[in-house]
């Protein structure tokens, strides 16, 4: 079973098991993170979220990305910039995706 979540306003698509690298989270490593805004699981889809749905996670890592060079540059006026900057992120490992049963919502159908 896998799961569409949202973490740092992107999507994210996993299943139990995976490591996903999202935006840089507020967790030491080693930390339990819970991610409640769930899209779809399987095969319910939610609007615009799955209620009573979570996927937890472990942080495995935290780090930063490649340099990058942002260089900015103006002719004929002898006028350079050069920048870098490495993006913060986090890998954070799936431990389990659950899903809270609805039965008195499927009670009071009947």
């Amino acid at each position: 079973m896998y799961a569409i979540f949202v973490v740092g306003g992107k999507q994210y698509r996993a299943e139990k098991g995976d490591e996903i690298v999202c935006e840089k989270l507020d967790a030491e490593v080693g930390a339990k993170v819970t991610f409640d805004q769930v899209l779809l699981v399987g095969d319910k889809v939610g609007t615009p979220f799955v209620a009573g749905a979570k996927v937890t996670g472990e942080v495995v890592k935290q780090g930063l990305g490649k340099k990058i060079v942002v260089f900015k540059y103006k002719a004929k006026k002898n006028e350079r910039k050069k920048q870098g900057h490495r993006q913060a992120f986090t890998v954070v490992r799936i431990a389990n995706i659950s899903v809270k049963k609805e039965a008195k919502a499927e009670e009071a159908a009947e």
